[in-house]
């Protein structure tokens, strides 16, 4: 594990916390977990942070498959190839991310940040109900098209993977956002697991770190559940807007001042 203070773990194992409540029930908790690694680990490497994040992001992710599986019981035609290539395209993503300096980085994320901000708060009432907009082979192509791409932006550069891959299932594939969801978690798991296969295989990923931030987004995962059912999604929503708002502000300062 890097050399931080006591105060930047804490600060990080809240942010894996909150990531993991937010994660669990609107997607994206990793624009809160993201950057605040980018500002708890200003010395770490892309590679580093990337791969790290991807560890503790997986312990939540899992989490909420799992339970989506049992639950929801999606079907397998659909999820293996989404799944798989999303992997795939995961991986790919993350030799790209391997070569990314961080004078782009943190740039990358600034505006990805601002974009899924802005859907978020502007998100129309889509995924009501399902109503599948392909019939046989062409929707099996068309939720592989959507795990190579979404996968190889997770790989990549990760923030809102999640969300994204909701909004690719009900916007163009025309599930309701609970079939999207279910989906949206097992692919999720494939993301992450070939991102941190191929960081791995260079040193990158930060293990001791990954694993303290993985129990507490795991945790934060399991209580937003929770929190969603008692409260809504429309609180949730609220609090992840104004948290992004706020790492919004704090990068933008980085970038610019720097």
């Amino acid at each position: 594990m890097p050399d931080v203070s006591l105060l930047t773990l804490l600060f990080l194992v809240i942010a894996a916390f909150a990531a993991g409540w937010i994660d669990a029930v609107v997607g994206g908790g990793g624009l809160l977990q993201l950057p605040a690694m980018l500002l708890g680990l200003p010395n770490a490497s892309p590679a580093q942070i990337l791969s790290t994040n991807k560890i503790s992001s997986l312990f939540g992710t899992a989490t909420s498959a799992v339970t989506f599986g049992v639950k929801m019981r999606p079907d397998r035609k659909t999820v293996l190839p989404l799944a798989i290539l999303a992997g795939l395209g995961a991986a790919a993503g993350a030799l790209v991310a391997t070569r990314i300096p961080m004078s782009w980085f943190k740039p990358i994320v600034l505006v990805l940040l601002v974009a899924v901000a802005i859907y978020t708060a502007m998100k129309p009432s889509l995924g009501a109900r399902t109503a599948l907009r392909f019939d046989g082979r062409d929707h099996y192509l068309a939720a592989s098209g959507v795990g190579v791409l979404i996968g190889f932006y997770d790989g990549a550069v990760g923030p809102g993977t999640g969300s994204f891959l909701i909004f690719a299932l009900v916007g163009l594939l025309g599930y309701n956002f609970l079939q999207a969801s279910a989906k949206a978690k097992i692919a999720n798991v494939a993301t992450n697991l070939g991102a941190i296969a191929v960081f791995a295989l260079s040193g990158a990923p930060l293990w001791r770190l990954g694993l303290i931030m993985g129990a507490a987004n795991m945790l934060g995962g399991l209580l937003g559940a929770r929190t969603a059912v008692a409260r809504g999604s429309r609180f949730v929503r609220i609090i992840f807007l104004v948290v992004v708002s706020a790492l919004i502000l704090r990068l933008a300062y980085d970038v610019f001042a720097g």
